[in-house]
């Protein structure tokens, strides 16, 4: 991995000044449109202003901490010295949406000190990119204060304008939730407590969690969020609907009277605001990563981006399910004879999944339910011990499975789901990766249903965002890779470490399967392109065929047409995307299953052709081993007809395009299975303009000729 670092200038000032009026400290973007301003109030309270094209888009936003074991952090300080200073390097990606990035910054590093005693010293850092800006607080070793014990951390964003702000609320278990889409000042996340039917929600004050996506009345469009998230308790942010003030609010927990516990010196995550002139170039902002360390694991060439196929969709409609029926019998799970044969991880069915995938351009198999003690693992207090990583249900032989995906050439995707019982995965983690490493399985897939064991902690606070990350960094021993379900959110740290290749965070796809309230509407998507996926990499699990699964759950269904769920391959992110439904309905549709076996899942470089927040987006994505490009774009409820130029294209060179887009009477509900694919050449002064239909989209593979 190739890193060039360019140092542009540095200016010192080693001031130790009382007059807190003359601390006023300036960083400016690469390209100059972005502005940060950070100052001292005549009470020694830090506070910041964002310009961006000289507008004031956060105004006097104020910066401090509250301790359960000190006084707060907040006024009575003075300025030490700081250093305003830029930087630039271009990394790559191991894996990603793009090959190379461009890390190029301009910042503020500010050191301050309480007047009087204690003398605590504090210092706010600003790193100001043309896409966004980023804050953290930086508290070094210092006689007299050892410990941390942080009641909350006081982070402000004063906005400028009422936005049109699209969010879900600062649930502390899950982000499962439909975003909805108000005005800043009409926010009410507590509105959703009776809608949930999830019973890990915890839904503690008007809050919203990150990322949330604002846009303005003249198109400046904001996203704020945190970036890496190591060793500290989640962020959401707290609404004032009345001064239209967002103000950071830490998860916490019920067994403290504190949020985050930690030893001097330490830094803290840190806060982001990506800020743009439209919605495509979110999508392409790089803010999120480069805001974290480089890769600490070097070589990962051992994990290969692939497309999966598994056991999985279909018990989400109840052809099969995930347990045997053992029961338990002095304190082992036993085979008593009352199997119900509806188990979907035998060898037999697993070995089906193995020759579609071996025979489609798949490169691995999932296997949920495959592993004893999903007889409890739901529902029951006492889920310590309940799960086993390494023993196999009686109709699952792990050895023939494995040998036979050698042969075929697929590898087997392990699963971990740990029923949030968090001591019992600890224990077995190194045996349960030891047995991965064993037969050359490369990637996991854990979940972290239920609430979390020990009682009283939450999904996203400090205990559990280190749970998350010590799995994947002990996995990276036994060079597994981590798909993390109920996840703590993403923040970047893939780029520190490449084994943390993907997570769900969002209501997926089997929420169209199970869940009472139809499922995720058409502008679900649309919606998530521009918010969730600006995190990072999302396992959605698209490609369903089989759009209306009568003669499984008849009230049911996806809300999109088929050429979008094909569309999803390029539009949602992931180094792993699942072909998600049952074999025999890709089966029936060999047509439409072409567009799987061809897109990529590892990029060169990607372009955000259009898009508006909630409305409609397409992406194109070129693939690192083939340079072939593929193109996706997806609508919400409307009809809309987009034009698409191709002039990423190279110069000189025909294409061959095979377009999959919706037919001319397609509909999400009405009609979702009308597909119209046909063949053209493109080249690089080409356009098109595609019909897509309600909640739907098309998909476009592009080769050379």
């Amino acid at each position: 991995m190739k890193t060039v670092y360019i140092f542009l200038f540095a200016l010192l000032m080693a001031c130790n000044t009382v007059d807190n009026d003359q601390v006023n400290l300036v960083a400016t973007s690469p390209n100059g449109k972005l502005r940060v301003e950070l100052q001292l109030n005549k009470e020694g309270e830090p506070y910041y202003r964002t310009l961006y094209n000289n507008k004031v888009i956060v105004d006097t936003s104020y910066l401090g901490f509250e301790f359960t074991n000190a006084p707060k952090l907040k006024g009575g300080l003075k300025h030490l010295g700081s250093e305003v200073n830029a930087f630039n390097e271009t990394w790559e990606m191991p894996w990603g949406e793009q090959r190379t990035v461009e890390n190029n910054y301009k910042f503020i590093k500010a050191n301050f000190e309480e007047s009087e005693a204690p003398n605590r010293k504090v210092t706010i850092e600003f790193r100001v990119y043309n896409d966004g800006i980023g804050l953290r607080y930086e508290f070094p070793k210092q006689d007299g204060w050892i410990e941390a014990l942080i009641k909350e951390e006081h982070t402000e964003f004063n906005l400028t304008e009422d936005y049109k702000t699209f969010w879900i609320p600062g649930d502390w278990d899950i982000y499962e939730h439909l975003y909805s889409t108000t005005k800043l000042s009409e926010i009410d996340a507590k509105s959703y407590i009776p809608k949930t039917h999830l019973a890990q929600s915890h839904i503690s004050e008007n809050s919203v969690n990150t990322p949330v996506t604002m846009v303005g009345k003249e198109g400046i469009h904001l996203s704020f969020h945190e970036a890496s998230l190591i060793d500290y308790s989640g962020m959401t942010l707290k609404v004032d609907t009345e001064n239209l003030i967002l103000k950071s609010s830490l998860v916490g927990s019920e067994n403290t009277d504190y949020k985050v516990k930690k030893s001097l010196p330490f830094t803290t995550p840190w806060r982001t605001i990506q800020i743009t002139d439209n919605a495509p170039d979110l999508i392409a902002s790089n803010l999120i990563v480069n805001l974290n360390e480089p890769n600490k694991l070097g070589d990962v060439s051992w994990f290969k981006p692939m497309k999966y196929t598994g056991v999985w969709w279909e018990m989400h409609l109840g052809k099969s399910s995930w347990d045997y029926g053992m029961e338990m019998v002095d304190g082992k799970w036993t085979d008593t004879g009352k199997a119900h044969g509806k188990h979907g991880a035998t060898t037999e069915n697993v070995k089906s999944f193995i020759d579609f995938s071996a025979k489609n351009n798949i490169g691995g198999v999932l296997v949920e339910g495959w592993n004893t003690g999903w007889e409890r693992w739901i529902g029951f207090e006492d889920r310590e011990g309940v799960f086993d990583f390494v023993t196999s249900y009686p109709d699952y032989d792990l050895d023939e499975v494995t040998r036979y995906a050698k042969e075929k050439g697929v590898g087997i995707i392990m699963h971990h789901e740990t029923s949030a019982a968090t001591q019992t995965y600890e224990k077995q983690q190194d045996t349960a990766y030891a047995l991965m490493q064993k037969y050359g399985m490369h990637a996991v897939k854990s979940g972290y249903v239920g609430k979390i064991i020990p009682k009283g902690e939450y999904h996203h606070g400090q205990y559990m965002v280190n749970q998350y990350n010590n799995a994947a960094i002990k996995a990276a021993k036994y060079q597994v890779a981590i798909n993390a379900h109920e996840p703590i959110k993403d923040t970047g740290l893939r780029r520190t470490y490449p084994n943390i290749i993907s997570r769900e965070g969002l209501r997926g796809q089997e929420f169209n399967a199970w869940s009472g309230d139809g499922g995720n509407p058409p502008e679900h998507l649309p919606i998530v392109a521009f918010t969730r996926m600006l995190a990072g990499p999302i396992d959605f699990t698209p490609g369903i065929f089989n759009i209306k699964f009568n003669e499984y759950r008849k009230d049911n269904q996806v809300n999109t047409t088929l050429a979008q769920q094909l569309a999803l391959y390029v539009v949602i992110y992931s180094p792993v995307q699942m072909a998600a439904d049952l074999v025999e309905h890709y089966e029936a549709n060999p047509k439409p299953l072409q567009f799987i076996k061809d897109v990529g899942v590892d990029w060169e470089e990607t372009k955000v052709l259009n898009g508006e927040v909630g409305d409609y987006v397409t992406i194109a994505r070129k693939e690192r081993a083939t340079n072939h490009w593929f193109v996706g774009g997806i609508t919400d409820e409307n009809a809309r007809t987009l034009e698409v130029t191709f002039d990423f294209l190279d110069t000189d060179q025909t294409y061959e395009a095979r377009i999959y887009k919706d037919g001319e009477d397609a509909h999400w509900d009405k009609n979702p299975l009308d597909i119209v694919i046909e063949q053209v050449d493109l080249n690089k002064d080409s356009k098109l303009k595609i019909k897509l239909a309600p909640g739907g989209g098309f998909a476009i593979s592009l080769k050379k000729k």
